[in-house]
């Protein structure tokens, strides 16, 4: 008992002791302001008081495009897309709770009801009644909620390697900071120690195409993730339960949707997307051969080109539209 009571201790004291030399201090938020929320980023206060970080680009009376991104994203991730769209397009982004500069929740609900609530308060605010939903991983699984929620107000649904579908991971791969966040009592070390190290790593376990894991990328994702508010508020997050969707629920949405996923994504398998494609009704599949989890970073030139091509076949986004089915793009269609 007392070699135990030794060894307790032994490891208590080399946890305070990593705590002491890892521990990173959460950024200042005026300099992450200065550096990530420059023209033409805007902030919008929400009605609970959260104060929501943005960008709409292009022409005002375009189609309009709302892009949502992933787990410990921001809304920089779709930069490519951004640049090849707005010039014919409205297109929207925002970080969402916990992300970003938009930080914490005000209430600390991280389900996805609340992410569900203010991309529809966010479309309300900006004028939208009618308007194309993308997301990646998380964000495609908010957009899908979304979309089971609320399919009279989308012209067409986009999602990129989404979460969401009752598909596991099996085996090895995926990602160190996700694992981690996961873990209960590490998610909350994570709060205090984030090594930049451990954010590079993540990344490039995620992507195939390893040009995407620039210095600035990694220092973007490492100084966004220390954002006041937002190590904590990733451990709530994953700490609250998810439900996967059913077949059931996906079969209501009738909405033209567009399924976009790379081949060899680490963290939500091929199986996830040739599931969503045979679960919704009205669905078109693209496939990217040696692509990861971020098709729209790592293959910008092919999926933007994809996109183009599928929102030609959408009828006019406006409140009256009825929309038709997608064109058949890609290597793999239903």
């Amino acid at each position: 008992m007392k070699w135990v009571l030794r060894g307790l201790a032994v490891l208590f004291g080399l946890l305070f002791l990593a705590l002491i030399v890892f521990r990173v201090e959460d950024t200042d938020p005026a300099a992450m302001r200065a550096k990530y929320g420059g023209p033409p980023s805007e902030f919008v206060t929400l009605s609970d008081g959260l104060e929501v970080h943005y960008r709409d680009e292009g022409p005002r009376n375009a189609p309009a495009i709302v892009l949502l991104h992933g787990s410990n994203a921001d809304l920089h991730t779709w930069q490519p897309w951004v640049d090849a769209l707005k010039a014919d397009y409205r297109v929207i982004r925002f970080d969402q709770i916990g992300h970003g500069l938009t930080g914490p929740a005000i209430d600390g609900d991280y389900a996805l009801d609340a992410f569900v609530g203010d991309v529809g308060e966010m479309a309300d605010r900006l004028g939208l009644e009618r308007f194309v939903l993308a997301g990646n991983s998380m964000g495609g699984g908010i957009a899908m909620g979304y979309a089971i929620r609320h399919p009279e107000r989308l012209a067409g649904l986009v999602l990129v390697d989404a979460g969401g579908a009752p598909i596991k991971r099996e085996g090895g791969g995926g990602n160190i900071a996700f694992t981690l966040a996961r873990i209960p009592g590490v998610s909350s070390l994570l709060s205090t120690v984030l090594p930049r190290a451990m954010i590079e790593r993540s990344l490039s376990q995620s992507v195939s195409n390893q040009d995407v894991v620039t210095p600035e990328a990694v220092d973007r994702y490492w100084e966004l993730a220390r954002y006041p508010g937002n190590r904590a508020a990733t451990a709530k997050r994953f700490a609250t339960p998810r439900t996967a969707f059913t077949a059931e629920e996906i079969a209501q949405v009738d909405v033209p949707t567009l399924v976009m996923w790379g081949e060899e994504d680490a963290l939500i398998p091929y199986a996830a997307a040739e599931w969503y494609r045979e679960a919704l009704p009205n669905a078109t599949l693209v496939a990217y051969p040696g692509i990861g989890h971020l098709p729209h970073e790592e293959a910008p030139g092919r999926s933007v080109a994809d996109l183009r091509q599928w929102l030609a076949g959408l009828e006019a986004i406006d409140p009256g539209a009825e929309p038709r089915p997608a064109p058949v793009v890609g290597r793999q269609t239903r």
